[in-house]
């Protein structure tokens, strides 16, 4: 059983369908759960709203996310972009190196051990220049002197919708021993459920140190009758109606999670 203070997660980007699916899967598991939300995504919540606690707040402004932690036991970042636009400023490692960043001094000033940082594996058809801003976001909070727990991320689906045939193949194979053992088990794409269960799974479980998680690993910490897909508890209170699912739902907004100001450094 977890702990009060441990059964207390916090997710930013909260206003996503990444956000509010790993929100769902908490709730699933029990879990005390509070979202941050960027100004004007309350709308997004739908049936969430009257389940989770949330505020909005910057996270670019570290001034306007002190305290919001406090009182949790892991902070769970989802904030990050797979696009760029450096015209305007969105550059990689402004919206996912500066966010993990704030979300991990956010940590160590309201006093949360730990931090789960939703980051991406290296596959053909993600960019290069997103990885490589990851691993930066993984170094960077791993020495705020805080519990990380990384999560390098295949991209995600939603089981039943229309998706390109290479990718539908790449999720087959991914799944057949041995090639599920090997590389290809970890870049295949996933199912969003699989992916936001693990994750739940990972924040309400005693931490320690660092430690990375990869496809497979998520897997382990799914039931078969969850891998099968034979369960839905995802989807109660994630979707709010007539809304576009995506298929790269780790994208879903473009920047992914938060626009920041022009003022941002």
């Amino acid at each position: 059983m977890a702990s009060d203070k441990q059964n207390r997660v916090l997710v930013t980007g909260g206003g996503t369908y990444l956000g509010r699916n790993i929100a769902s899967a908490l709730l699933a598991e029990g879990a005390d759960v509070t979202l941050i939300l960027r100004e004007g995504n309350q709308q997004r919540l739908g049936a969430l709203e009257q389940r989770v606690r949330w505020y909005t707040a910057d996270i670019w402004d570290v001034a306007s996310l002190k305290g919001r932690a406090r009182g949790h036991g892991t902070v769970i970042h989802t904030v990050g972009s797979m696009v760029a636009d450096p015209t305007q400023g969105f550059t990689y490692h402004r919206l996912n190196v500066a966010s993990a960043r704030n979300a991990a001094s956010m940590c160590v000033s309201d006093g949360v051990s730990h931090l789960i940082l939703m980051s991406a594996i290296n596959a053909p058809w993600v960019s290069s220049k997103y990885v490589q801003a990851k691993r930066e976001a993984e170094n960077t909070v791993k020495r705020m002197g805080i519990q990380v727990s990384v999560i390098r991320a295949p991209i995600t689906y939603i089981r039943g919708t229309k998706r390109p045939v290479f990718f539908q193949m790449m999720s087959l194979l991914g799944r057949i021993p041995p090639l599920s053992w090997l590389y290809l088990g970890r870049i295949a794409p996933m199912p969003l459920d699989i992916l936001a269960r693990g994750v739940s799974r990972i924040a309400l479980s005693p931490a320690d140190g660092y430690r990375n998680f990869h496809a497979q690993d998520l897997r382990r910490l799914n039931k078969r009758h969850e891998i099968r897909g034979d369960v839905d508890t995802m989807h109660t209170f994630a979707a709010p109606q007539n809304e576009t699912l995506p298929f790269e739902t780790l994208d879903e907004d473009t920047p992914f999670g938060w626009i920041p100001s022009e003022s941002d450094d």
